[in-house]
């Protein structure tokens, strides 16, 4: 897990630095009205991390779980992301998955294995449930820099 933990530190401080280099109008464009604009992409991600550090620290201390989803949409409306400092938006991401990557890293090999149900969903091992993660992670800030014409950039760090 060392390695999964090792990847999510390196995409963070990579796109960290790009990201903070985006204009606020940039950070606030929606190719739809369906769409997320940056600042939503990051605060779903900010909800992910959420929810997945409970998730991991929950299936850590027992061998089965299940734990209820959330409704993603509605969580950026509520805490209205677009309209967060944007410099401080990266920050909070980049510490959380810091935090995350701790876990990933620190999580013991006899616990991979684990079970996660979401809302009956599953089961899932722990081990997936955790490098899934950095995936989703990788596919949200993907989207984003295409949003922001920077996804050439994505893929130089990723």
């Amino acid at each position: 897990m060392k390695e999964t933990a090792q990847n999510l530190r390196d995409v963070v401080n990579g796109m960290s630095t790009i990201l903070k280099d985006l204009s606020e109008v940039e950070t606030k464009y929606k190719p739809s009205p369906e769409k997320w604009c940056p600042k939503e992409t990051i605060g779903h991600l900010i909800d992910s991390a959420n929810n997945n550090q409970m998730k991991f620290v929950k299936a850590i201390e027992s061998k089965s779980i299940d734990v209820a989803g959330y409704h993603q949409n509605e969580w950026g409306d509520i805490q209205k992301y677009v309209n967060y400092d944007w410099h401080q938006l990266i920050d909070f991401w980049a510490l959380f998955n810091q935090h995350i990557a701790h876990i990933i890293e620190n999580v013991p090999e006899e616990v991979l294995s684990n079970e996660i149900k979401v809302e009956g969903a599953g089961p899932f091992k722990l081990e997936f449930i955790m490098k899934d993660y950095v995936e989703h992670l990788k596919h949200h800030l993907n989207q984003a820099m295409q949003q922001a014409n920077l996804d050439s950039a994505f893929k130089m760090v990723y």
